[in-house]
């Protein structure tokens, strides 16, 4: 095996210890909650988030895949996402006590069902980049309940409606995989990320809500254009 051959496996390896660096994060995310520490929970949770979105980019272009034939990456990205994106936030819900008591361990089961059948499906996106139904981002979720402390049978009612949408024939955008907005997509999406990161920072009320504002508001753009190609129905050519 000549040098670059060695260093293009040597990138593949490494690429997929940052992907599975997101169960470290599920682990010290899951101590923190232990802890009541929600904060703290929430910044490995959204570093967690970060290594997912970039990380499937850094394995296209390194060839991952056909550098290392032998190592699933998708599943590998699954579980770590399964953990981070569905069973840590699940226990966090229940743990700050979001939801009435008389309904909080079946809709918590409820989640960590649902989001199984979406990270089982073989059509989890569609071919132009679009997940199908609601994709399981039970740690936004989370974060947002966190951060806006609905009374607990509002915020039961949105984690019902969220959980009946997993199995919808609705789409949602992934800010980095669909073309159809050009650079305003990925834009709206960094906008999103630093705006839902600055909540977990120590700010004035005021900041926070300006950033509560803004993160709803890019929040709330993504889901129109999920559901604008729900209506639409067909991918842009």
């Amino acid at each position: 095996m000549d040098e670059p051959q060695k260093s293009g496996r040597l990138a593949a390896w490494v690429i997929h210890l940052f992907t599975a660096m997101g169960a470290v994060l599920a682990l010290l995310a899951l101590a923190a909650v232990v802890d009541g520490e929600w904060r703290e929970a929430f910044l490995w949770l959204f570093l967690a988030l970060a290594i997912d979105g970039v990380d499937g980019t850094l394995a296209r272009k390194a060839e991952v895949a056909r550098r290392l034939p032998q190592i699933d990456g998708s599943a590998l990205d699954l579980v770590v996402d399964y953990l981070t994106y569905v069973f840590v936030p699940a226990w966090l819900l229940w743990r700050i006590v979001a939801f009435p008591s008389a309904v909080a361990l079946p809709l918590i089961a409820a989640i960590l069902v649902s989001s199984l059948y979406t990270f089982v499906r073989r059509d989890m996106k569609t071919q132009d980049g679009y997940f199908r139904g609601f994709p399981a981002l039970w740690n936004v979720v989370a974060l947002y309940i966190y951060a806006v402390s609905p009374a607990p049978w509002p915020a039961a009612a949105i984690v019902l409606l969220l959980i009946i949408l997993t199995f919808a024939p609705i789409h949602t955008v992934h800010p980095l995989r669909v073309r159809d907005y050009g650079a305003a997509l990925p834009g709206i999406g960094v906008l999103w990320g630093l705006a839902t990161l600055a909540l977990l920072m120590p700010l004035p009320v005021s900041m926070s809500v300006i950033s509560l504002t803004i993160s709803l508001a890019s929040a709330a753009i993504l889901m129109a254009m999920g559901l604008l190609r729900s209506v639409r129905g067909t991918p842009v050519q």
